[in-house]
């Protein structure tokens, strides 16, 4: 199976610069795509044999996680079952035979960390919501996780450090999750790869000098890992400021 992520930044404005062509090319299982910024009735997109399924924000052209699937799931739940994160529309949970799959856009903790209190509370309730479900069945999460976990996982870490995505708060998040069982699959493939990112400024020349941060995530419960055969990050392929990010698996 081919599963792909990808932080499209308002997917009007990606479909305008390829995204139906990159879906269909890439052929995924379960595609699946974060910061819709978008309402209900807002777009309309037809991939045929596939199922689509939606988290929408409350605050209009905000947050938003949506999944498309070739295989019906057997159950879909939206967000974490609390107000805030629900209201968010920032997690999709889909139940398939062999395992659970977690779309999720972790809040930004914001330039001046002012989100950061309430980062830390959702991370702890996000550990929980994947643990419960670990317990039942292996998990696939992927998504915006909006933290560059290691300094090999951006540009300019001695710069970054305690910025947004970089805090030791929020490394820690991200250690304690890996703790509980799961693995970053890009790193069980390239522990120490470096240059290799996801998100890039809109900074001038930024993305062309590859000055960028990895901060979309495959991880899977430790048990998953003798059925990975490949994780890949699409660092060519344009239309956002992040950059899809797949993850190869015989399922």
């Amino acid at each position: 199976m081919r599963f792909v992520s990808w932080n499209v930044n308002g997917l009007r404005a990606c479909v305008k610069k390829g995204f139906e062509e990159y879906f269909r090319e890439v052929d995924a299982d379960i595609f699946c795509v974060q910061e819709t910024k978008l309402q209900e009735g807002q777009i309309d997109l037809e991939f045929p044999g596939y199922h689509q399924y939606w988290n929408y924000a409350v605050k209009k052209g905000y947050s938003g996680t949506a999944v498309f699937t070739k295989e019906e799931p057997m159950e879909v739940r939206y967000g974490l079952g609390g107000e805030n994160t629900q209201e968010e529309g920032r997690v999709l949970t889909l139940e398939f035979p062999g395992f659970y799959l977690v779309n999720v856009y972790t809040p930004n903790s914001q330039r001046d960390l002012a989100r950061l209190p309430f980062r830390l509370e959702w991370e702890e309730a996000f550990r929980g919501h994947l643990a419960a479900l670990d317990q039942m069945k292996p998990v696939i999460v992927c998504g915006d996780m909006n933290v560059a976990h290691r300094e090999i996982d951006l540009k300019n870490a001695r710069t970054n450090v305690g910025n947004s995505g970089f805090t030791d708060e929020e490394r820690s998040k991200m250690t304690e999750l890996l703790g509980a069982g799961f693995v970053d699959s890009f790193r069980h493939f390239y522990p120490e790869k470096t240059d290799v990112y996801s998100w890039w400024s809109y900074m001038n020349k930024v993305r062309e000098r590859n000055i960028g941060w990895r901060i979309d995530y495959f991880l899977v419960s430790e048990r998953l890992v003798p059925v990975l055969t490949g994780a890949d990050i699409h660092c060519d392929v344009m239309g956002s400021d992040h950059c899809p990010v797949v993850l190869e698996a015989t399922l």
